[in-house]
């Protein structure tokens, strides 16, 4: 029974940064939304500045559980620049969590409230943050046919026109790298195969359409792209087989010790510009990431695995970036519910903002 206890207590440990994370949407949706009514008079790139900064408090009070709150050791290779930049943000993609790396890297470079992404259409049906990420400035795209090319550019276009710093993430897969499911990388195999294309092991084939419409529309904008090799250590098993990167329940359970993040900033110069010639730099780009990670995973040497090669540092996040950010919204949030009528507007936030935000989005690209 005892050891029961301990193993269902470990298991909650996610229970507190998912309330707390969870908990303060209704209250940031709140200030966004006063802020929103207040801006609409005033020049869009206004409402962008405060917008943006907003976005860093929230953000930053979700990378304090899941950096300072997990004590993750996240491990930088290659280039990143220290100073802003206006970037495509190119990475491979395993699970929920990627999402969270972009934050850990964008932090590191004080461009947090910059993040925006480019995210599969189904996800803006979420409550509250599926309406919000498009209102930030997120892009939801169809795959394979359904793809609307024009609604992307005329959404990035915009951007540009309101001067929106850009931290643009995507993940040119389109889908998970899940070797659970077999078949989908058996699928994506054959595709590049067919293709004239290299087989990859540890990455899908990547698609081009959402970046090369990303890069063409913004290239007179962007100072760079960024291509971003992510690996999770702990994710191979006794027989040295890949398993399932971490999900954010899983990682909030401090179930991964470091995080590997290689970067490589490459200058718009030296990425071709016709979709076709794109398309095979881009395949050349993940072929890289896949010899990063069999070199990760698969290298003969054990002193050579669970590292990528060259240079490294661990970079360890302050306090001072993110407690303050947990702080105040939980402060703000906690004011609200201890009064009856603040728990009445907290309760019709969650409930009018989600229908309002559904409602928003299916008129709304």
């Amino acid at each position: 029974m005892l050891l029961s206890l301990v193993l269902h207590t470990y298991s909650m440990r996610y229970v507190l940064p998912a309330a707390v994370m969870m908990g303060t949407a209704p209250t940031y949706m709140l200030a966004w939304g006063a802020w929103r009514l207040l801006s609409a008079v005033l020049p869009a790139r206004f409402y962008r500045e405060v917008d943006d900064r907003l976005y860093t408090i929230y953000q930053s009070m979700v990378l304090f559980f899941f950096e300072n709150y997990t004590g993750v050791q996240v491990i930088i290779y290659g280039d990143l620049p220290k100073n802003k930049e206006n970037v495509i943000y190119l990475s491979n993609h395993q699970c929920t969590v990627d999402w969270i790396v972009a934050d850990m890297l964008a932090i590191r470079q004080n461009a947090l409230g910059h993040v925006r992404y480019v995210l599969k259409d189904g996800l803006k049906w979420l409550p509250l943050y599926g309406w919000y990420f498009s209102q930030h400035g997120g892009v939801y795209v169809k795959r394979s046919a359904k793809f609307n090319e024009k609604e992307m550019r005329e959404k990035l276009r915009a951007q540009m026109k309101a001067e929106t710093p850009m931290y643009l993430v995507i993940f040119p897969e389109g889908t998970r790298y899940n070797p659970e499911i077999p078949k989908v990388i058996a699928d994506s195999q054959s595709f590049a195969e067919k293709e004239g294309l290299a087989i990859l092991k540890h990455v899908l084939t990547p698609r081009v359409k959402a970046t090369h419409v990303a890069i063409d529309t913004m290239k007179d904008y962007l100072d760079a792209v960024y291509d971003v090799t992510v690996a999770y250590e702990g994710t191979v098993d006794h027989k040295g087989q890949r398993k399932l990167a971490p999900s954010m329940t899983e990682f909030l359970c401090k179930e991964c010790p470091r995080v590997h993040i290689f970067i490589d900033r490459i200058d718009l110069k030296d990425i071709p510009e016709e979709q076709m010639y794109m398309r095979r730099w881009l395949h050349e780009r993940f072929e890289i990431k896949d010899k990063l990670l069999i070199e990760f995973y698969d290298a003969k040497d054990s002193k050579r695995r669970n590292k990528f090669p060259g240079k490294s540092v661990h970079s360890k996040l302050s306090l001072k970036k993110t407690l303050p950010s947990l702080l105040f919204l939980g402060g703000l949030t906690a004011s609200m519910l201890l009064t009856e009528s603040g728990r009445k507007l907290y309760v019709k936030t969650w409930i009018y903002g989600t229908l309002i935000g559904c409602l928003w989005v299916s008129i709304k690209p």
